[in-house]
């Protein structure tokens, strides 16, 4: 039989070969497919004989993968289900299956045509239960990252603040702000110093919103407003009937109420040496006491802050020195207003949007301020800081006539002659303790003198050391400031 070229023999031919190269290259897919899948899959007919499987099963199953083509499922998969499958025809989802003493999770699923079971699909979801574990607390993390999203109110302990509510451009505070969203990314201790009224609240908050424990709670502990009879039932809780009073439910603490989310101790310095130790023993072993309870595991994030020189404290023996390197893992300090006087205007104009009630009141859309009255404002000192600036315009706003504060609605301490100065020298010695501390013996004119020098201390240490700089903020010429230091040099 002669065949021709494109005669109706020769197209059937070519549409045959066309037919199985197709053919060809849709099983090499499949093969390709079936063996980048991530799980391990095996296919039985339904007579339970294994029709396929891919190098991922036969390798959990420690066999290969020709050992099993051909066999029945029951002679080469040790606690198989897939032959009973093909006889229900129900599917079984998530099933637990042990092979070589470990734990697996498989899908047993029939395969229909035209209402005929033909085949079952065998599929391991997890090699191991463990990883099931880990999905799942991801799961859950997700589930309250959305929620938190979605919820901006929580509840009461939750941050209010981010760093783009911290007003100022200065280098100075850019400078803190880098280093907060940094130690926001670790899991690590942060000690926040500075004078009070610098806004060391307020880093505390945006760095927890930073964290990537956002969605959980930021509780706030002032240390100093806890009584020390109070200190373990406020901070760790208590359990019913534990003493005379307790709530029958007990109550749970601070650190309890921080679980998995911040926990902020403002003001640290205040703690006495018993309340430290109490303290330490939580942040050593990460578990809590509760009075009348056993040991209770907490995963907390803790946020420290004081306006007291810590360090100074340890040499004193008032601060314990273990508990200081606890906390003091990455430290922030908070620069004082008088460092950062080119934010004193966005400063003013944000701190006079946030008095609500003058602007209820008063109806005005915006309150200035002449420039007299900024210059004035950026020449004091502020030893109060942000807080102080805050009190001093809120006054200024009663006294003002018009639209614009004026150099006279100002309080008159801001312009007596030297003011600043007076300022700060108050401030070095409520904030830092040093009249209270070293300068209580002696004469008035040692005590001034050794007031004088931890101001001139105080000051080398704000300008990183630049005695010129120093000089400035003194006051003084750099001559004079150079015989002071040589001076009490020779004294000590």
């Amino acid at each position: 039989m002669n065949i021709h070229k494109n005669g109706w023999v020769h197209q059937l031919l070519r549409q045959m070969s066309d037919t199985v190269h197709q053919s060809r290259e849709e099983q090499k897919l499949y093969r390709i497919a079936l063996e980048s899948a991530y799980e391990g899959i095996v296919v039985a007919d339904r007579n339970g004989i294994v029709l396929e499987v891919n190098e991922t099963y036969a390798s959990f199953i420690e066999r290969e993968r020709t050992e099993l083509i051909g066999k029945h499922v029951t002679e080469v998969i040790e606690n198989t289900r897939l032959h009973i499958v093909a006889k229900t025809g129900r599917a079984e989802f998530a099933e637990l299956q042990k092979i070589r003493g470990h734990w697996m999770i498989a899908n047993r699923i029939p395969v229909f045509s035209s209402g005929e079971l033909i085949a079952v699909v065998g599929k391991i979801m997890f090699q191991d239960i463990d990883k099931l574990f880990e999905m799942n607390a991801k799961y859950k993390e997700i589930k309250a990252y959305l929620q938190a999203s979605e919820k901006p109110q929580r509840s009461p302990f939750s941050a209010k603040y981010r760093l783009e509510h911290i007003t100022g451009a200065s280098l100075a505070l850019e400078k803190v702000k880098t280093m907060a969203a940094k130690a926001a990314n670790s899991n690590s201790t942060v000690l926040l110093m500075g004078e009070s009224g610098t806004g060391k609240e307020l880093f505390a908050h945006a760095i927890h919103q930073l964290s990537k424990r956002f969605y959980g709670p930021f509780v706030t502990v002032n240390c100093a407003a806890v009584p020390e009879a109070l200190f373990e039932s406020e901070l760790f809780g208590y359990k019913e009937g534990s003493f005379t009073g307790a709530k029958k439910s007990g109550k749970l603490g601070k650190f309890a109420l921080a679980h998995k989310g911040t926990i902020f101790l403002d003001e640290i310095g205040e703690l006495s040496l018993s309340m430290q130790a109490k303290l330490l023993r939580v942040l050593q072993e990460k578990e809590i006491e509760p009075v009348g309870g056993l040991p209770e595991s907490v995963d907390i994030r803790v946020i420290a802050a004081t306006n007291r020189r810590l360090e100074q404290m340890v040499g004193e023996g008032s601060f314990r020195r273990d508990l200081y390197f606890r906390l003091h893992v990455v430290e922030l300090r908070i620069p004082s207003l008088r460092e950062r006087r080119e934010d004193i205007p966005p400063l003013c104009e944000a701190l006079l949007a946030d008095i609500e009630h003058w602007t209820s009141e008063s109806g005005m859309d915006k309150v200035g301020i002449e420039p007299e009255a900024m210059k004035l404002l950026q020449s004091y000192d502020w030893p109060g800081n942000v807080r102080e600036l805050s009190n001093v315009l809120e006054r200024a706003l009663y006294m003002m006539e018009g639209r614009m504060i004026k150099t006279n609605d100002l309080i008159d301490s801001l312009k007596q002659p030297g003011a600043g100065q007076q300022g700060q020298m108050a401030q070095v010695a409520a904030n830092f303790d040093y009249v209270r501390g070293s300068l209580q013996t002696g004469t008035l004119k040692e005590a001034v003198e050794q007031l004088e020098q931890q101001y001139i201390k105080q000051a080398l240490e704000e300008a990183n050391g630049d005695k010129r700089l120093a000089a400035q903020r003194l006051g003084l010429s750099k001559s004079v400031l150079y015989t002071k230091l040589d001076k009490a040099k020779k004294q000590n």
